[in-house]
């Protein structure tokens, strides 16, 4: 079978996965539930949490001792298990440590998945710049395809949607052990210093300023990808209290409008190659982060019906906030770094990203909303929330320009020549 469309069947499930319930976990535990809106903020945190430390781990792992395509699927197959028991809790602190035991092992199968690919298609001589996006377009369409599913059959607010992500996480766990084989790239060390023994060679990368710099600004932008994740989806629904918007079709198939942003990911993505190669790193992660400053302003002033073109124009520029950010951070890495660390730098840029940026963002952003924009009624002024984190992303896209001097690299350059 064609490699790529290997590839492509993984990325597909990798993502229908996560787009199962991601972005409606908030309906179902707002619609269905009734808890607390500071408990949602700390049960959207366990992505961060698990993200701080298990990509690193797995990417040491992978590295050093175990097969990635193996490990990758062990995780699926444990991930399975625990999506399946996620309905049958019914208390929220215990609802907080099975999503945490989740993210466990789902989070750290996203660097996993790009380790899987950039060696499988190394190993058949393809260009990893110029070949992937192509095939992680399919992650997209995975993620689109799941949104439809939960949202067609009425799951938005159903426990269904754990058991649908739970079906796919087994059978991509299964499948993952036909991928090609992935074996550690490090299996001797010369130099027994205990960094060298523990596989945490990567943490130095830290030590240089280009990287310093590109993983704090990772974790800044991740909690800006964590606000929307959390937050847009709720915020569609919460119009179905006002009876002028309620019988609307946004309202009621608010995944479905929020799937455009995925629908435009699938064109950024192809842009990639071109975006790198004429501006480099600093300037895509720049455009990213001007299009989260759009993608947050133009919810600020939408709503469902005559306001409706602003939701859909900031679900186009997502896919430019999302793509030229974290597709382009996983690029940047695999081309800078050596081979024998590659699977433990994934795992760093995850870390900062899904890791410290999604656990700040999560934190934070859940106090700030239920101190500053929660009325009595627990109703949201979502008009100053979308304000206040639209402020955040300009701020650091002012910032950024001053920080990171780093210029477009040779390397990088003639890695997307062909692109």
């Amino acid at each position: 079978m064609n490699i790529k469309f290997r590839l492509i069947l993984m990325n597909f499930m990798q993502f229908f996965i996560w787009g199962s319930w991601l972005i409606t976990i908030g309906a179902y535990w707002f619609q269905n539930k009734g808890w607390s809106g500071a408990q949602f903020g700390a049960i959207f945190s366990t992505m961060g949490i698990s993200a701080i430390f298990m990509p690193t781990i797995t990417g040491i792992m992978v590295d050093k001792f175990i097969n990635a395509e193996k490990l990758y699927g062990i995780m699926h197959i444990l991930g399975a298990l625990v999506l399946f028991s996620i309905p049958l809790v019914t208390n929220p602190t215990t609802f907080f440590w099975v999503i945490l035991l989740n993210m466990i092992f789902y989070m750290p199968t996203l660097s996993l998945s790009i380790t899987v690919a950039y060696s499988a298609l190394k190993t058949d001589g393809k260009d990893v710049v110029k070949d992937y996006p192509p095939i992680r377009i399919w992650g997209t369409i995975g993620f689109i395809a799941a949104l439809w599913v939960v949202s067609l059959t009425h799951n938005e607010t159903s426990a269904n949607q754990f058991y649908i992500a739970s079906a796919v996480a087994l059978i991509l766990g299964i499948y993952s052990f036909t991928l090609p084989k992935c074996p550690p790239l490090l299996t001797t060390v010369d130099n027994k210093s205990i960094v060298n023994l523990l596989g945490l060679n990567a943490f130095a990368l830290f030590k240089t300023p280009k990287f310093a710099i590109f993983f704090a600004f990772s974790m800044l932008l991740g909690a800006a990808l964590q606000l929307t994740n959390a937050y847009g989806d709720t915020f569609i629904h919460d119009f179905k209290n006002v009876p002028a918007y309620k019988d609307l079709i946004a309202v009621k198939y608010p995944a479905i409008i929020m799937s455009i942003s995925q629908v435009s990911e699938t064109l950024f993505i192809l842009a990639i190659p071109f975006f790198l190669r004429k501006f480099g790193i600093k300037y895509v992660m720049l455009f990213s982060m001007l299009a989260w400053v759009l993608r947050f302003g133009l919810f600020a002033f939408s709503d469902p019906a005559d306001g409706l073109w602003m939701i859909v124009m900031s679900c186009i520029v997502y896919g430019m906030a999302f793509d030229f950010f974290n597709i382009s951070g996983s690029l940047f890495i695999e081309t800078q770094t050596t081979p024998e660390i590659r699977g433990s730098a994934q795992g760093l840029f995850m870390m900062m990203v899904n890791g410290f940026g999604a656990f700040f963002g999560s934190l934070i952003s859940g106090l700030v909303i239920q101190s500053f924009f929660t009325n009595a009624d627990q109703s949201k002024n979502w008009h100053g929330i979308w304000l206040s984190f639209a402020g955040y992303a300009l701020a650091i896209a002012i910032i950024f320009p001053f920080i990171f001097r780093y210029r477009h690299n040779v390397a990088l350059a003639r890695a997307i020549q062909h692109a």
